[in-house]
């Protein structure tokens, strides 16, 4: 348990599962392992109660960058959750392999990368720069669901 020990340690706590908007259904598990491997499903950010958390909006224009670092981070702790549900304990993650950060962006924003950190800091903290650095792609996008600011899917080793 020293991953969620750091976690509390950060004054930090992991969402309830996601509420889905009324009316919308998800036919496809948040965490899928299949070996020595989980692969995590997009995930947005939450609160605490498991429902979206704003801002909402195009990062650029309705969404800061700061906003949507914090949104990212937000999106790390949502994804702590769906993997501690499904391994029974974070610890289980060995190594952070890949991270898909998409953004919901303005015209013109360009500062991708600058916005999944928010992620991937919060993950390094955690793990530390050996288990926790991972490969990692920030792509802006048109829209995402719900118009959240940032989904992140990604892939660890488990033990």
């Amino acid at each position: 348990m020293e991953i969620e020990k750091r976690i509390t340690e950060l004054g930090l706590t992991l969402p309830a599962p996601m509420k889905t908007p009324p009316g919308v259904t998800l036919s496809f598990p948040w965490v899928r392992v299949h070996g020595s491997r989980a692969f995590v499903s997009g995930h947005g950010p939450l609160l605490a109660d498991g429902s979206l958390a704003g801002p909402f909006g195009k990062v650029g224009a309705e969404v800061t960058e700061e906003q949507a670092y914090e949104s990212a981070r937000l999106t790390a702790l949502a994804m702590l959750s769906s993997l501690r549900d499904a391994l029974g304990d974070l610890d289980r993650v060995d190594a952070w392999l890949r991270v898909f950060g998409m953004i919901n962006t303005a015209p013109g924003f360009v500062r991708t990368p600058a916005v999944i950190n928010g992620f991937s800091d919060l993950i390094v903290q955690l793990w530390g720069p050996s288990r926790g650095s991972h490969a990692r792609s920030a792509v802006g996008q048109a829209a995402l669901p719900f118009d959240i600011p940032v989904e992140i899917e990604a892939e660890v080793a488990i033990v």
